[in-house]
This record gives C-alpha cells, sequence and structure tokens, in this order.
C-alpha cells in the first residue's frame, strides 16, 4: 500500500477489469499478433490547461502507484470476461487469453514527476516504458486516477492564491460525485492547498485534518438560536463554532457572543462563526464587530455558500472580514471545468531488431499532433531556484544545448543561457514492476505544491516558456513529412 493512498485501503485488490473495453480488446489482438510482448512507451499529458488558467497541479500518482502494485485480474474479472459474446454469439475472448490474463502483472517502469509538481501543455506527467499489452490495458485507470486528481488539485491551489495565509476547508462531501470522487477530490484538495477537509473518511484512510461542528437542523431541532448554542456548547465546548445565519445573522452571532462568554467562565473559548448565506462582505464586516466588542477578537470568522477563488477575490477586495473559508461544491466537482482533457498516446514501439522506433499521432488540429520518442522534461530555474522554462526533450539524447523551440508558433530558438540551475522533473517511480519511489506523505506534497506555485508567482514574466529540444523537433518533422 503506498502511503497517501486509499485505493488498496478500501477497495477489493485486482482492478484487472478496471479498464475500457477497447483496450481488452487491442490486447487481444497485440496477443493473437504476438506483438504483447513488445516494448512500448505511452505518455500520459494534457494539452490545454484547466480553467483558462496558467498553470496545471500533477496529482494522483499514488493512486497509480497503488493501483499497479495491486494490478491483476481475479477470477470473478476473468469469469467476466468469458462470459461476454461477440456479435456472432460466439465467446469474444478465447479460454488461453483468458489464463494468460489471470497470470498477468505489471512488469514494466514508470517515470512520473511527484505530485504536487507544476506542469504545462504536453509535457509528460507519467511516461510508461513496459510490454505493449500491459501499457495498453492501463491506458483508462490512469486517466482516470491522474486527470480528476490534478483537476481538483489545481482548483485548490488557485483557490490558495487567492486566499493567502487563511484557512481553506474543503466542504465537498455532500456534492462530489459519488464515494470514491469525495475522497479522490479530498486527497487532491489537501495537495493543492486545503487545510483540512469536513470528510471524516479521508480522515481516516489519509490523515487529513478534519474540521466541522453543526448544521442549521441543530439549531432548528430546538425552541430557539440562543438554547440550541448553549446545549452545543455543553455537549462539546472544545469545537463551538456556530452557525449564525439560521435566522437573524446578526442576532445569532450575538447570540454566540453570549454563550462564548458562558465558555470563557468554563475555561474554554468561542472558536468563531460561521455565515453560510447574504452579503458575506457586510456580514462579516458587522459580525467582526460585534465579536470584537464582546470581548472575542480572536474567535474566527468562517464564509461558506457556493465560493470558489473568483468569490474570494471579490469578498477580499472589498475588504470582508472572513479569516477561513469552507469550499465545497466548486472545489470537489471542479464546478466551472468537470474534466481535465489529459491523453495517453503511443510515442514509441519496439521493432523487429529490438530498437525502440519513434511513432506520432497527426490531426488535422495541430494542438493534438503528439510528440515522438521517449520523453523528458528539463526544467531551468534562475540563481534563486525561480523556474525560467521548460524543455521537452528526447530521454536518449540528451540536450547539448539550453535552446528548445515553441512547438507550435515556431518562434525561433530560445535560449536558457542564463539559467543556473535545471532539473529533469520525470523520476523513477517503478523498475521491472517494482515500486522504487520513496513516496512522501500527503503533508510533504502539499508543501512542495506551494512552494511551485509560490516560486512561480515570483516569476516577473508574464508567459511561461516552454518548448521542444532542436533534435525533438527535427524528429517530429520528419514523422510529419512520412505521413502526410
Amino acid at each position: 500500500m503506498i502511503r497517501g493512498s486509499h485505493l488498496s485501503k478500501i477497495y477489493r485488490a485486482g482492478w484487472g477489469n478496471l479498464t475500457d473495453l477497447y483496450q481488452l480488446t487491442m490486447a487481444y489482438g497485440y496477443w493473437k499478433q504476438g506483438l504483447h510482448e513488445r516494448k512500448s512507451v505511452f505518455h500520459l499529458f494534457f494539452r490545454r490547461h484547466p480553467f483558462k488558467g496558467t498553470f496545471t497541479i500533477a496529482a494522483g500518482l499514488g493512486l497509480v502507484a497503488d493501483y499497479l502494485q495491486e494490478l491483476k485480474f481475479s477470477v470473478s474479472e476473468i469469469q467476466y470476461l468469458g462470459s461476454l459474446k461477440g456479435a456472432d454469439g460466439k465467446a469474444l475472448f478465447p479460454e488461453n487469453f483468458l489464463h494468460y490474463l489471470q497470470r498477468l502483472r505489471f512488469s514494466g517502469d514508470i517515470y512520473a514527476v511527484p505530485e504536487g509538481t507544476l506542469m504545462f501543455p504536453h509535457e509528460p506527467l507519467i511516461r510508461v516504458e513496459a510490454p505493449l499489452l500491459q501499457a495498453q490495458l492501463i491506458e483508462s485507470a490512469l486517466l482516470n486516477l491522474v486527470n480528476f486528481s490534478s483537476l481538483v488539485a489545481t482548483k485548490a491551489a488557485r483557490l490558495r492564491r487567492v486566499a493567502g495565509d487563511d484557512t481553506i476547508l474543503e466542504f465537498g462531501l455532500r456534492r462530489a460525485q459519488g464515494l470514491d470522487g469525495s475522497l479522490t477530490a479530498t486527497r487532491a484538495s489537501f495537495i493543492g492547498g486545503c487545510d483540512a477537509t469536513s470528510n471524516v473518511w479521508a480522515g481516516q484512510y489519509l490523515g487529513i485534518p478534519v474540521r466541522g461542528t453543526h448544521a442549521h437542523s441543530w439549531v432548528m431541532v430546538m425552541e430557539d438560536e440562543l438554547e440550541s448554542f448553549r446545549a452545543y456548547a455543553e455537549a462539546l465546548p472544545n469545537n463551538c463554532t456556530f452557525l449564525v445565519d439560521t435566522y437573524d445573522t446578526l442576532e445569532g452571532v450575538r447570540n454566540a457572543v453570549e454563550v462564548g462568554k458562558d465558555l470563557k467562565k468554563s475555561g474554554h473559548q468561542l472558536l468563531g462563526v460561521r455565515l453560510d448565506s447574504g452579503d458575506l462582505v457586510a456580514l462579516s464586516k458587522a459580525a467582526r464587530k460585534i465579536l470584537d466588542e464582546g470581548g472575542f477578537p480572536d474567535a474566527v470568522i468562517v464564509a461558506s455558500n457556493d465560493l470558489d477563488e473568483q468569490s474570494l477575490s471579490r469578498i477580499k477586495q472589498d475588504g470582508g472580514a472572513i479569516a477561513t473559508w469552507g469550499i465545497g461544491t466548486r472545489l470537489a466537482t471542479a464546478y466551472d471545468q468537470p474534466a481535465l482533457g489529459g491523453v495517453y498516446k503511443l510515442a514509441a514501439i519496439e521493432d523487429e531488431q529490438g530498437f525502440l522506433d519513434p511513432r506520432i499521432k497527426l490531426s488535422e488540429q495541430e494542438i493534438k499532433t503528439s510528440n515522438p520518442g521517449k520523453q523528458q522534461v528539463r526544467r531551468f530555474l534562475d540563481e534563486e531556484g525561480i523556474p525560467m522554462g521548460d524543455m521537452i526533450f528526447l530521454q536518449d539524447a540528451p540536450p547539448t544545448q539550453e535552446q528548445f523551440i515553441d512547438p507550435y508558433h515556431r518562434t525561433g530558438r530560445i535560449d536558457m543561457k542564463d539559467a543556473d540551475q535545471q532539473e529533469d522533473l520525470l523520476v523513477p517511480i517503478f523498475q521491472d514492476g517494482d515500486c522504487v519511489y520513496e513516496f512522501p506523505t500527503l503533508a510533504e506534497s502539499r508543501a512542495y505544491c506551494a512552494k511551485q506555485v509560490s516560486d512561480f508567482d515570483r516569476r516577473t514574466e508574464k508567459t511561461y516558456i516552454y518548448g521542444l529540444e532542436p533534435r525533438l523537433t527535427e524528429l517530429k518533422d520528419q514523422l510529419l513529412t512520412k505521413h502526410k
């Protein structure tokens, strides 16, 4: 089990059928043609940043590693595949192929960028080097695990940029896309910058801090609001943040102050109040005044109510007195863009002589034309460690100079001679099917992500430069000419 993952803790291991049918039909075709053991190279990448943004946070690698370590076909999965029929009513897969699948374990190599790494279009987040059948079979699962995680982690990082040092709580469980949608969203939100979650399941299995007090129903059950606050304080005097907008919001704040005075006498404290509706700017300012005058300057104002980075920015610009933000629907569902367009493309296949033969996927849309060959990404940094630009290059032909080419606008060679440091982003994760990477804790990945975004924001140039090393551009041009 990979630290910071939840798949093998919660779900029955196996996951052989966690794929699309066309992966299996191709796998059978490779096996029947004797191509299944050919070494292949695939890359997982995206073509556009989500949310019309300027960066994407890579996430989901811990889930990928957990999946690959446990990947196998269970007896029930094989039995199900054996029951599938073709158009002629006969078995879709022959019995000897199913026997092959039942013995299958992942035996390839995985290179990937650590979770929390800030990435750009067409840069591989994951490079898979594995027998063709295996590399093809894992496509859908890898995309599922990485696309959603990276999308939500990016959303959380965007929220963190706006919130600054304020606390961000992830409240998305009730609106998330299913049970694992909630757990994966909570995990990715934490990597992207959230401080805690309301999701107790995530607290148990992932060690993410949990936060929460009461809902409107608690207030509505009692005869009046003041009575409800007193009853809650009696039950949980060490967890008193009161939701004050069930009836009259400012009267609710005054009631919270009254109960806060009782808490203080018993050696406890009023932690804060939560606003969940209305004009959050005006109400938070008024609530802050009531709390301060009541003797509770340290009580925090928490705000929720369909918030996102745009509304946070507006509230802060207008002087809202809010220090903690509860973000639910618009984070856990990535509300304004529900999917990251990550793709998984073949870049090389072993030929009959044992050499890797580069492959390219063409399209009338240039953005959908893939880059060939086994790729690595090199990031150039200045003397303070601030990123200057990224170069995608051929792993087996390391760059001899700090120049690269914009892959689409062809604006000429971009020089990185002024860079003081450089680092290659894809690191070994699996070797010959064994996990060789020591996974950081989620808290460490969260801190790494925060530094990545902070360093990116310290840049003086508005546009981040990334492109192809000249020899990769040359190879791409050769293949474009060959196939046109």
